[in-house]
């Protein structure tokens, strides 16, 4: 079996009730909406990886308000020839202001498109299901940046359940 962990770090920006928002190519070719960050390069701090990634995809600079919390998702799926992979996603949530820049798309990145949305509207848009644990997170402001695993937005399986396929590159 080969084993993966990957870290990354996002922001949750709310700005006048709406929530900034990136697009990338879903798995099966339908865009779905994902919240701007990614994945750490090695030796890079979180901290520093949160204002890249929303550099790269949004155009816009922020500045760090807060840690939301951390969110953990572990996939295991076979793969060809018998093969299968253990994947460990960690992603550290921020809370970001912006601070400059103009919203635009990212070029030849991981998503073609940023946008502000509705926060009411959130629920009607094609996204992963990071998103959604992002938003919790963004109103419960849990002590232990941790979300309960029973709940159904928390992204962790319920008893006898399993993971959402997300695809950890695309957020």
């Amino acid at each position: 079996m080969r084993e993966n962990l990957r870290v990354a770090a996002y922001a949750v920006c709310v700005r006048d009730g709406q929530l900034l928002l990136a697009r990338s190519p879903g798995p099966d070719g339908v865009p779905e909406w994902v919240l701007p960050g990614g994945g750490m390069e090695h030796g890079e701090d979180p901290y520093d990886t949160v204002h890249r990634e929303l550099l790269e995809e949004t155009g816009y600079r922020i500045r760090v308000t807060g840690l939301l919390g951390v969110h953990s998702l572990r996939l295991v799926r076979a793969r060809r020839a018998g093969r299968r992979t253990d994947h460990q996603g960690v992603r550290i949530v921020y809370e970001g202001e912006v601070t400059g820049g103009e919203l635009r798309p990212e070029v030849g990145g991981s998503t073609d498109l940023a946008a502000w949305h509705d926060l009411d509207a959130v629920p009607r848009l094609v996204r992963v299901p990071l998103v959604d644990i992002a938003l919790r997170l963004w109103r419960e402001r849990p002590a232990a940046g941790h979300l309960d695993p029973a709940h159904p937005d928390s992204g962790h399986p319920a008893p006898g359940g399993r993971p959402l396929p997300e695809d950890m590159n695309a957020e």
